[in-house]
């Protein structure tokens, strides 16, 4: 393009600058019509306020993939800007159909992993399969916390913990933003529920909202360096999150410095004048308020000045310009699809739990006849789970029986593996139980596929899964529970499994991932990223409606208050000494572990850890190093992660670790959020740490004072 007619085509000049000069060239209709996309407007809240289930989800989602862009304009040299969805592949790109991609496993197991390299190669995926696809915006991470666990996008989210999710956050944004592609923070902020997510307003007080719930998206702004910010559908002390100034401007741009832009979640746009007064730049999927009419009519009565126009297009093109993407030809590419799949498979595996293994049974050796039962969706087809708008059409998939019958192949045993399909009914159970006395080996696959905009009905298991699963466990001794889950849920029958493994919603290497794991090829290594309640008595709205789903307080609509405060995961489980099933950072390995030799330096700048951790068993593993703070300060809970390192370490060898936490740090490790200073600060005291391999390890305890 030529920068003499063009001259914000001058690469010599800044971003912004030519973010500027563009928009300084641009007619009133030109900038009106870059403000939304291009879809056709239809009316998503009655739709969506019928959804009850993934299936109904999946029919509304199929109505809203095709037109995920800005339309271009060729004059001006403004490419299509293509947009899809995230954050567990590339779901629902621009096109129709929507392009086919790798279904990776579930975020939740991403953060299950406690590896920050594992998340930055999931997001290379991302970034990679995005920019083959010609799009530019790839819409995740996800990083609203889990505040509970039958809430509907948790398997897009990353765990109950806001630092393991800012930091793994960060790291799959750095990966997808490698590859030129505009990562996409979501869903800011407290949408941490599907329950009328379109009417629901979240009362939540000013320290809760930094200490835990912004803190992930402060990460990603500060320490991924986001493009871009995906606004919530929900209330947020009254004000829908699109027309929040107090979050869009305040809090992102003043307190954080962000330099991106903000776009709305699809329909989440609520208004014109008053939603760019407060900081939304973008409406997506369409001009259902930010079309021609209603702009004009806001710059005539002044409710809109037109640079607050100017200003939200600078900031996306500011982004487009960054990442080269009006000097980028659109021509797709084929997506490596085997290779992308094998990595799939290898960091897969490395998400998985060992939650009880408790008489040895795994790893099994590749021989005699293992059956494995479950429902179809769990022991006949590979397990791609999350249902709605980030689902993947994926290249292809490994189902359980072929995928470990490739495993015994791979390792040259003779193993018969043979599966029984249990009705959703339970009518061919006694069927099953019979099958299940006859083999050597039981594999019994059950889990959860949950699904955007509905939550889960109840923590347990859907469709009398566990009937299934408790009818079974006595008909053969060897029997593995493996669990294909989108979130922790609560096993009725626990005490009589001597044997089981969380492996997640696994996506396109189902089947490989579970055969590596229950055959050790890789030993699982995953710890528990948010805790599995014992009963559904034990969590935070347990005779606190006001907690969830939330009381109508005369307004129309429910208001769900956090007076749970800080106590909210594994911190409310230790707060009120209720006990788990299991506790949050808890995982089991096919080897044995020791700490020895931990020490601990602490002052006001930060905290050095150090100490040695010995593999006490006969095969390789990794171990996670976790540690914990206790902080001197009126409402605290009694522990917070602070920081983690995963270790390998061969049978017999001893490894030193060293960690640093840096007071300063974006996460705010020893801070909490003051009212008079309006900001984070270390309060004086005698703060506690917690070294060692779970959030309830309390072996290696020390203190240090301020």
């Amino acid at each position: 393009m030529n920068s003499e007619n063009r001259p914000w085509m001058d690469e010599t000049l800044s971003d912004e600058e030519r973010a500027k000069l563009l928009v300084a060239n641009m007619t009133l209709e030109q900038k009106i019509a870059q403000l939304h996309g291009g879809m056709e407007t239809i009316n998503i809240y009655d739709l969506s306020n019928n959804v009850s289930s993934e299936e109904e989800m999946e029919q509304l989602s199929a109505q809203v993939q095709i037109e995920r862009h800005v339309p271009e304009i060729p004059e001006l040299g403004i490419p299509r800007f293509r947009i899809t969805n995230g954050p567990v592949g590339v779901g629902m790109g621009d096109g129709h159909p929507s392009p086919p991609a790798t279904a990776l496993p579930m975020t939740i197991g991403v953060a299950a992993s406690f590896d920050p390299e594992l998340a930055y190669e999931y997001g290379d995926v991302i970034g990679t399969e995005t920019a083959d696809l010609g799009q530019h915006v790839l819409e995740g991470p996800g990083v609203c916390l889990h505040r509970t666990v039958t809430a509907g996008r948790n398997f897009e989210y990353f765990s109950e913990d806001p630092y393991l999710s800012g930091v793994m956050g960060v790291e799959v944004t750095k990966a997808i933003q490698s590859h030129d592609i505009i990562a996409m923070g979501k869903h800011y902020v407290v949408n941490d529920q599907e329950f009328e997510r379109f009417r629901t307003n979240v009362d939540v007080d000013e320290h809760v909202l930094r200490e835990l719930y912004l803190l992930p998206f402060e990460m990603l702004v500060k320490d991924g360096e986001i493009a871009s910010i995906m606004s919530a559908y929900n209330r947020v002390r009254g004000d829908y999150a699109t027309e929040n100034r107090y979050i869009l401007n305040d809090v992102l741009r003043r307190d954080w410095g962000f330099k991106g832009y903000v776009q709305s979640d699809f329909w989440s746009t609520r208004s014109a004048a008053a939603s760019i007064n407060a900081g939304l730049d973008h409406e997506m999927p369409d001009a259902k308020w930010l079309n021609e009419e209603n702009v004009k009519a806001a710059l005539e009565d002044t409710s809109l000045e037109i640079e607050l126009i100017d200003r939200a297009l600078v900031r996306r093109y500011t982004q487009m310009f960054r990442f080269h993407h009006f000097d980028t030809v659109y021509n797709p590419r084929e997506i490596d699809a085997r290779g992308n799949g094998a990595i799939a498979r290898r960091i897969g595996a490395d998400m998985a739990v060992l939650l009880k293994n408790e008489t040895g049974l795994l790893p099994l050796k590749p021989e005699g006849r293992i059956l494995i039962v479950g429902q179809s969706k769990f022991a006949e087809f590979a397990c791609q789970g999350g249902g709605g708008s980030s689902k993947v059409d994926p290249l292809y998939t490994v189902d359980p029986e072929p995928g470990l019958r490739d495993v015994v192949s791979e390792l040259g045993g003779g193993a018969e593996v043979t599966s029984f399909i249990v009705s959703k009914d339970l009518s061919n159970l006694d069927d099953a139980v019979a099958a299940a006395r006859q083999a050597d080996v039981v594999l019994v696959m059950a889990g959860l596929i949950a699904t955007e905009g509905v939550d889960n009905e109840s923590m347990l298991m859907p469709n009398h899964q566990n009937e299934m699963v408790a009818k079974l466990l006595p008909a053969n001794e060897k029997t593995v529970v493996i669990l294909k889950s989108s979130a922790p849920t609560v096993m009725p029958w626990i005490e009589d499994a001597s044997t089981i493994l969380e492996v997640w919603n696994q996506g396109v290497e189902d089947g490989h991932v579970v055969g590596d794991l229950i055959f050790g090829t890789v030993n699982p290594s995953g710890k528990a990223p948010t805790t599995y309640p014992q009963t559904e008595r034990d969590w935070i709205g347990h005779d606190h409606p006001e907690r969830y789903p939330g009381v109508n307080l005369g307004e129309g609509y429910n208001t769900i208050t956090y007076s749970e405060g800080l106590e909210m995961g594994y911190r409310w489980f230790q707060a009120n000494e209720v006990k788990p099933a299991f506790v949050f950072g808890y995982g089991l390995s096919y080897t044995t572990f020791e700490l020895s030799d931990v020490a601990v330096e602490g002052s006001r700048a930060g905290v050095k850890v150090s100490g040695k951790v010995t593999n006490t068993g006969d095969v390789v593993g990794k171990e996670v190093i976790q540690v914990y703070l206790g902080v001197p300060s009126e409402g605290q809970p009694p522990k917070r992660l602070v920081a983690f390192q995963k270790i390998e370490v061969d049978p017999g060898e001893t490894v030193d670790f060293q960690v640093e936490i840096d007071a300063s740090a974006t996460s705010h490790p020893l801070g909490v959020w003051s009212y008079t200073e309006r900001d984070f600060v270390v309060p004086e005291g005698e703060f506690k740490v917690y070294v060692g391999t779970s959030s309830e390890d309390d072996s290696n305890v020390f203190s240090f004072t301020v």
